[in-house]
């Protein structure tokens, strides 16, 4: 595992995953949680994909992007966790080099697009409240497609030169990733040359995005909050932000913890940081589609009637 690569760009070239790096660990217990997590995620959210697409009333901007956040969930944990159950299960720990990355590139990617759905979630909800009389209006399809291009553009961005900083570092010190699938953070440590930049990158690009996007969640629930403080018609329909308050609570504060935690935790034990990192990816996807369908009605109605 240590035998050195300085660009490892051949089809013989690999990574090793090492899983949860703790002799403590029990990889089928683990396994057994990671797959039953990854079980109710695919069903849930395909169900809340299955009822958007069948029922004409659900065609709405709130369930659009609601089935946006459906399909990024299912993209993010298939990246990952179908190669960690091959870890746990099958002892099956090489990871090709272009297959590592590629990882890498969809973990972070997905990440980014959600924080942007988020965000869009909001707006949705800012416009449906304080607009209400201008809300198909503001929101038709045409913009819809605009503001989930512009999602994907700019996790494209972010994304597509943070990997070609990291695949571009040479790679001729150990082959063994303290992790569970390709952490960017992970990989680079293991570079023989300076990784600061793609560091540094990481750090501030993550943190303008999401800065960004939590500092205008928080602007359009203030003006909500003035709406609806204003105007008692408006409670009523405040209601319908529980949702989404819920699972913004899910993605933002593990996802923190687990950035600045592998960032600056060096008190932090390994094993701590890859399972909340693994845990990030997991827990979120799996209870979305559990909140959405339990707290609103539509959802919950048209779930019913399916089955």
């Amino acid at each position: 595992a240590s035998e050195p690569f300085h660009r490892a760009n051949s089809s013989s070239s690999f990574f090793i995953l090492v899983g949860v790096p703790s002799p403590g660990a029990f990889p089928t217990g683990l396994g057994i949680l990671f797959c039953s997590g990854y079980i109710i995620t695919l069903v849930g959210n395909g169900v809340v994909l299955l009822v958007i697409g069948l029922d004409n009333s659900l065609r709405d901007p709130t369930h659009c992007f609601l089935a946006m956040l459906a399909v990024i969930d299912v993209v993010m944990v298939t990246s990952v966790i179908p190669k960690m159950l091959s870890v746990f299960w099958l002892k099956s720990a090489e990871i090709g080099y272009m297959a590592c990355f590629l990882q890498m590139f969809l973990v972070h990617s997905t990440t980014s697009v959600e924080s942007g759905v988020l965000l869009a979630m909001a707006v949705d909800r800012y416009v449906a409240i304080c607009h209400p009389l201008r809300y198909q209006a503001i929101l038709n399809r045409q913009t819809i497609a605009q503001i989930g291009l512009a999602i994907v553009v700019r996790a494209l961005l972010f994304m597509v030169p943070l990997t070609g900083m990291v695949t571009s570092l040479p790679y001729c010190h150990s082959r063994v990733v303290p992790h569970l699938y390709c952490e960017h953070m992970a990989l680079v440590k293991l570079a023989c040359a300076d990784p600061r930049p793609s560091r540094l990158y990481s750090v501030a690009g993550s943190s303008l995005i999401v800065g960004m996007d939590m500092a205008l969640i928080a602007m359009s629930y203030v003006m909500i909050l003035k709406t609806v403080l204003r105007k008692k018609s408006c409670r009523k329909a405040f209601s319908t932000c529980s949702c989404h308050l819920c699972v913004l609570l899910l993605y933002y504060i593990p996802g923190m913890v687990s950035i600045y935690a592998q960032q600056f935790g060096s008190s932090i034990s390994i094993h701590a940081q890859v399972l909340l990192a693994d845990l990030y990816l997991t827990i979120p996807t799996m209870l979305n589609p559990i909140v959405y369908s339990m707290r609103t009605t539509q959802i919950r109605q048209a779930v019913l009637k399916l089955l």
